[in-house]
């Protein structure tokens, strides 16, 4: 048999839609691909990502082409900044006749950490996620992190005769900004307003710091994201946030929340 053109193939996703119900979103999710980030202390670092790419499709169109989308993304390289993102969606736009294009990229990004009294090194790594949307008109650009901290009851320690229930809890920072700001720079004004940051390595003198370091800093998950969004609101760089704090409680069977959102 011989193999048909490209002419003579039927492409279907073109074909009309009787049903004239547009779309929001419509792509490809899923995608592992591997990107270098800017890293602060290091200029970048390689890591993978989770990757998302969708577009609106009109209601007239049947379906859109996801090859293309896998196409536009091998075609930006590896290197993925807030510049580099804006070009991608574009491309989507172009190539795919949208109005609005949107990606989404969530990846490991690694921080090297020295414990705080015998300075053993290690790497903690953090959930990050860039997620942008372009339309015809306009663009949005937000950068979240999730970073582990840990959190000492204050009623606990004020009831108890000695000691007070500690726990992880997880804060989940999502900005929007007018100039750089470096993903270290969000995950350690997360970590300077808990009872305490977490570490991959500790020895018993750094545990002993640290466990100290947190009874001497109580927080209840309000306080958390109350500490954080003072420290965001004089960076002027951050014109948006959303704060979000899960505590997993070690002496509840249930979770405490708390979440503050500025505009």
């Amino acid at each position: 048999m011989q193999p048909q053109t490209t002419a003579a193939l039927v492409d279907t996703q073109n074909l009309p839609d009787h049903r004239e119900v547009r779309i929001d979103r419509v792509g490809v999710t899923g995608v592992r691909f591997p990107i270098v980030v800017r890293d602060k202390a290091h200029s970048s670092q390689h890591t993978i990502a989770r990757v998302a790419l969708t577009v609106d499709l009109p209601h007239h169109f049947k379906g859109t082409h996801m090859s293309r989308f896998i196409e536009v993304l091998n075609e930006h390289g590896s290197v993925v900044h807030v510049d580099n993102i804006k070009e991608i969606l574009r491309h989507l736009q172009q190539r795919l006749d949208a109005q609005q294009a949107h990606v989404d990229f969530e990846f490991p990004f690694f921080v090297e950490k020295q414990a705080p009294v015998t300075g053993a090194v290690g790497l903690m790594d953090y959930n990050v996620r860039f997620t942008a949307t372009a339309s015809r008109k306009e663009s949005d650009f937000v950068l979240t992190v999730k970073v582990p901290v840990t959190t000492l009851c204050p009623c606990s320690k004020a009831i108890s005769k000695y000691g007070a229930h500690n726990q992880r809890g997880q804060v989940t920072l999502s900005v929007r900004f007018n100039s750089l700001v470096w993903i270290e720079e969000l995950i350690q004004l997360v970590e300077s307003s808990a009872s305490a940051e977490l570490y991959s390595l500790l020895k018993r003198p750094d545990e002993k710091a640290v466990t100290e370091h947190a009874y001497e800093h109580p927080v209840f998950v309000e306080d958390l994201v109350r500490n954080i969004a003072i420290k965001a609101n004089a960076d002027s760089r951050i014109t948006w946030y959303r704060i979000e704090a899960e505590n997993y409680e070690s002496i509840h069977n249930h979770n405490a929340y708390a979440m503050i959102e500025k505009g």
